[in-house]
């Protein structure tokens, strides 16, 4: 066995060193991968080759191409080795990139040397921009019978929607107030108006301007809403007023701290007259948040005073008196019951605070207070029970008197006779009904036959 094994390693030791070098590195070096064999090499982008006849074949190309085009017939081309230069004038900047593009698309072209300039003569550049306004107002002539038949079609549906707008007794019966009328009038304007206009675009084949039209104008709507946005608050808080109807007219309202009689109320603002006679209008936008105090949806309305009297008085003898005082007036109200209470007992004072009710349409509420407050007084005094005098009087004179009270002068028949009067005062009502009597008509938007909200 061992002699066998010696002659095995003769035998390959023999082969190694009969083989070729090429086999023997072959056999050491590891077989490449499958994915390395089958990648093919790129092509070249430009030919190792060039020959004039495809220099000759590239120049005629470009020549015949400029020469059917007018900008471009004056162009020079020069090609050598796939390289093409272009050299001349041409009249304008789109025409050089024009050129360029044409010739870098060629096939065998290298690259393209683009030395064109503008041509600047006067006579080169008026002419072109001569012709294109001939050639406009030619289209323009063209167009004119199709103009003047869109022209048509728009103003007969802008007519039309005038006319359907201006029924007013239609619209008036349909809308709650005229004010809402007159807003589904202007809409149905509007409508057809821009229908109209939409409408004719579209027969001059002008879609795309149609589209930009209608852009522009929703930017535009919403800058003018950012800028008019006060103007269209107070023009839909009229619209809700007219809709609500919180008042009627001459009704006695306290709006915010504005009190008055109510005249009309208009499309921007509320009118109205205060007591003392003077005109006051009152932005809608600011009527429809403010508070509205109404002195004339009911008729029974409750006055209050308060009369201090001295601490040391007995409270339940001095609420008998100012009760009693309060009840024998006519003009106080049984029901609700007229009421007199204690309200505060500081110091030397002790207030009163006396309440009744008054029919207003009887009875003035400013009068019917005052002639109350003068009964309560009145019998307070008979009883012996004064306003308390909390001032401090220093008397310098040793031998001065105290001094005597004043009686009050008589009042006259007639004044006496006014003081017990509690008649309502209808000065500025009437006021109020005679500028109502000669308004124009439709200014107002109360409407009498609406509920009251």
């Amino acid at each position: 066995m061992r002699v066998l094994c010696a002659v095995l390693c003769a035998l390959g030791a023999a082969c190694l060193t009969l083989a070729p070098p090429a086999l023997a590195q072959a056999s050491l070096i590891p077989a490449p991968s499958p994915a390395a064999t089958e990648t093919p090499a790129p092509a070249p982008a430009i030919s190792a080759t060039s020959a004039a006849e495809d220099d000759a074949q590239i120049a005629a190309r470009l020549r015949g191409i400029y020469a059917a085009i007018s900008d471009l017939s004056d162009v020079k081309v020069s090609v050598s080795s796939g390289v093409v230069t272009l050299t001349g004038e041409v009249p304008s900047a789109e025409a050089i990139g024009q050129a360029g593009s044409i010739a870098q698309r060629l096939a065998g072209v290298v690259t393209v040397q683009n030395r064109l300039t503008r041509n600047l003569a006067v006579e080169r550049n008026l002419d072109p921009a001569l012709s294109g306004v001939s050639s406009r107002a030619q289209q323009v002539v063209q167009a004119l019978p199709l103009i003047g038949v869109a022209a048509l079609v728009a103003l007969i549906v802008g007519a039309l929607g005038y006319f359907i707008a201006a029924r007013d007794g239609l619209w008036r019966r349909l809308a709650p107030n005229p004010f809402l009328a007159e807003l589904v009038a202007s809409a149905i304007r509007f409508v057809f108006v821009v229908g109209g206009i939409v409408l004719a675009l579209d027969i001059l084949g002008a879609s795309a301007l149609i589209g930009a039209v209608l852009g522009g104008a929703g930017v535009v709507g919403i800058a003018i809403g950012f800028a008019v946005k006060d103007t269209i608050d107070n023009y839909v808080s009229s619209l809700m007023l007219s809709l609500r109807q919180p008042f009627r007219a001459n009704d006695h309202v306290l709006i915010d701290t504005y009190e008055g009689r109510v005249i009309r109320l208009t499309s921007r603002a509320t009118v109205l007259m205060t007591l003392d006679g003077n005109h006051l209008r009152i932005p809608n936008s600011t009527v429809f948040k403010a508070v509205i105090l109404n002195f004339t949806t009911n008729p029974q309305r409750r006055f209050d005073f308060s009369y201090p009297i001295d601490h040391g008085v007995e409270p339940q003898a001095a609420r008998a008196l100012a009760l009693q005082a309060i009840k024998s007036l006519d003009f106080v109200l049984d029901d609700p019951e007229p009421l007199v209470l204690v309200d505060s007992m500081t110091g030397p004072t002790m207030v009163l605070e006396a309440f009744g009710w008054i029919d207003q349409t009887a009875t003035d509420f400013y009068k019917a207070r005052t002639r109350a407050l003068q009964a309560v007084r009145a019998a307070l005094r008979d009883a012996g029970i004064v306003f308390p005098d909390t001032s401090y009087r220093v008397v310098l004179d040793r031998e001065a008197q105290a001094p005597q009270p004043v009686a009050e002068p008589a009042a006259p028949a007639r004044e006496e006779a006014e003081a017990q009067d509690v008649a309502p005062e209808d000065h500025i009502a009437g006021l109020v009904e005679r500028e109502r009597a000669g308004q124009e008509g439709g200014r107002d938007l109360l409407d009498p036959s609406r509920p009251v909200e």
